[in-house]
């Protein structure tokens, strides 16, 4: 079955797994998917990540380990909300100036832009647009 969104399918399985109180998420790999996993682990909303290649056939697997703190049973994940801003049916694009503020700064906002995926603050330092992938906070 082909998927329309698998970024969405990505943002979906964390929230999942944020909601069940999960540590480990595996989510089918790709180039974009791992881009996203290496800017959360920078912003600090996620422990650690790997890319494992199953044996029989070809296709990566992307292992996300989520992030919690306090004790076991006050254990409150970093990430309180994910979501998908751009759409397959509708594109969502920002000039550098018109990148948004998350949370007042607590939270990111992820572009693809011409020089590769991208927090929203690294693109106002390098000065790029972009288009809005999502939102994390």
């Amino acid at each position: 079955m082909t998927m329309t969104d698998p970024i969405a399918d990505m943002l979906t399985r964390v929230r999942n797994g944020v909601m069940a109180g999960h540590t480990l998420v595996a989510i089918p790999g790709s180039n974009m998917k791992t881009s996203i996993a290496e800017i959360l682990k920078k912003e600090g909303f996620i422990d650690d990540f790997e890319i494992a290649e199953q044996d029989e056939t070809a296709f990566k697997v992307l292992r996300i380990k989520l992030k919690y703190v306090g004790d076991r049973r006050d254990r409150t994940s970093v990430i309180s909300g994910l979501e998908r801003v751009s759409k397959p049916g509708r594109r969502v694009y920002a000039k550098r100036n018109e990148i948004p503020w998350i949370l007042s700064g607590l939270g990111i906002a992820i572009l693809s832009t011409s020089k590769g995926v991208m927090s929203g603050r690294s693109a106002r330092k390098e000065g790029l647009g972009g288009e809005i992938l999502c939102k994390v906070w």
